[in-house]
């Protein structure tokens, strides 16, 4: 059931950021979906969206 929790984890947190990029493409603030940022997902949560935002916003 682990594997299962997993994959479903990985789905959400890819839709929740191509839901995000959705939004933003005006402001132009786009997150890219790749490994990377989708495993930073699953791993710390929702919250690290935010996270992800702030570092696109203060290093762009």
């Amino acid at each position: 059931m682990i594997i299962i929790d997993l994959i479903k984890k990985i789905i959400v947190s890819s839709f929740l950021l191509y839901g995000y990029n959705l939004i933003s493409v005006s402001l132009g603030l786009i997150i890219p979906i790749n490994i990377v940022t989708v495993l930073i997902l699953v791993l710390f949560g929702y919250p690290s969206l935010f996270s992800l935002i702030l570092i696109q916003i203060l290093i762009y």
